[in-house]
C-alpha cells in the first residue's frame, strides 16, 4: 500500500494535480489557501488586494513585530476596503473551486487554520473524504484526523463584527475533544505537531508555533506508526521518533511540491 501525504499547498494547485501520482490514496492536511505569499507579496490574497509593498510591510511585522502590532496593522489594511468580507470570500471561494478540483481520487482531507471549513461541502465532490476528530480505514490501517490550530492559552475566540478572514483557530478544549474521539490509531493525521520542541519551532520565524499536549498524550498512549502533519515551514527538526512512532512534517508543499510517501 502507498499513501502521498501533503501539508500547507497554499495555492499550489498545480503540484497538488501530480501529488497523487503512483499513490492509492492522497492525504491533505490542509493550509489549502495561499491568504499571505511571504515570498511573493504580490500573490495570494493579500497580495491582490492590498499590493506587494504593504504584504511585504505586513510580513515583515509577522517576523519581527509583536502581535499587538500585527493585528493593528492587519485591520488598517481591512479597513480600506469597501466590503473586506466579500472580496476574500470571492478570492477564497476561487482558490478552492481549482484546488480541489485538483484533487485525485481517493483523497481524504482536513482543513488547516488557514482554511474556511465550513466551505469545502461545496467543492468536495465524491473522490475526496473530509475529516476532523474522525477515523477512517486506509488499506487496513486506521487512519485518524483532526484539522485546524489551537488558540494560545487564556485567548478566547471572540467574533469580530465586520471580520473579512478568521482562521480555524480551536479553543483547546474543544480541539483536545475532537483528539479524544480518535481510538485504535495507526496514523495519526493532523494539522499541527505534537507539543514537541524540535517540531514546533520555525527556525526562520525563529519563534515556536503552538503543538497539541493532547496529540503527544495520544502518541504515548496509542503508539500509532506515523504521526504525520505540516504547519511549522521551516521546522527545526523534520522528523522525531517517540517510541515506536515516527513523528514526520511532511510539508511544506508550496514549496517543496513533493508528498511524503507511507509505505507498508
Amino acid at each position: 500500500m502507498r499513501v502521498h501525504v501533503v501539508s500547507d499547498v497554499h495555492g499550489n494547485a498545480d503540484a497538488l494535480k501530480r501529488a497523487g501520482e503512483g499513490a492509492d490514496a492522497l492525504v491533505v492536511l490542509g493550509d489549502l489557501l495561499d491568504f499571505v505569499d511571504y515570498r511573493e507579496h504580490d500573490k495570494g490574497i493579500m497580495g491582490a488586494l492590498f499590493g506587494a509593498e504593504r504584504v511585504g510591510e505586513f510580513a515583515r511585522l509577522r517576523r519581527e513585530g509583536s502581535r499587538d502590532e500585527t493585528v493593528a496593522y492587519s485591520r488598517t489594511l481591512w479597513a480600506t476596503l469597501d466590503d473586506p468580507a466579500a472580496a476574500v470570500d470571492e478570492a477564497v471561494r476561487s482558490q478552492y473551486a481549482t484546488l480541489f478540483a485538483a484533487m485525485t481520487a481517493p483523497t481524504y482531507a482536513t482543513p488547516g487554520n488557514v482554511d474556511a471549513p465550513a466551505l469545502w461541502p461545496e467543492f468536495t465532490g465524491s473522490g475526496v473524504e473530509v475529516l476532523d476528530g474522525e477515523v477512517t480505514t486506509i488499506g487496513g490501517l486506521r487512519f485518524g484526523f483532526v484539522g485546524g490550530a489551537v488558540l494560545p492559552e487564556g485567548v478566547v475566540p471572540r467574533p469580530r463584527k465586520g471580520a473579512a478572514w478568521r482562521p480555524y483557530l480551536r479553543a483547546r478544549e474543544e480541539f483536545d475533544e475532537s483528539v479524544a474521539k480518535l481510538e485504535n490509531v495507526d496514523v495519526l493525521c493532523t494539522h499541527i505537531p505534537p507539543a514537541v520542541a524540535d517540531l514546533t519551532y520555525d527556525v526562520v520565524a525563529r519563534r515556536a508555533e503552538l503543538g497539541s499536549k493532547a496529540l503527544l498524550e495520544l502518541i504515548r498512549e496509542q503508539r500509532p506508526r506515523w504521526s504525520v502533519f505540516g504547519h511549522v515551514h521551516q521546522p527545526l527538526a523534520a522528523r522525531r521518533r517517540l517510541g515506536r512512532t515516527e513523528c514526520r512534517n511532511v510539508g511544506h508543499f508550496k514549496e517543496t511540491g513533493q508528498p511524503y510517501v507511507l509505505r507498508w
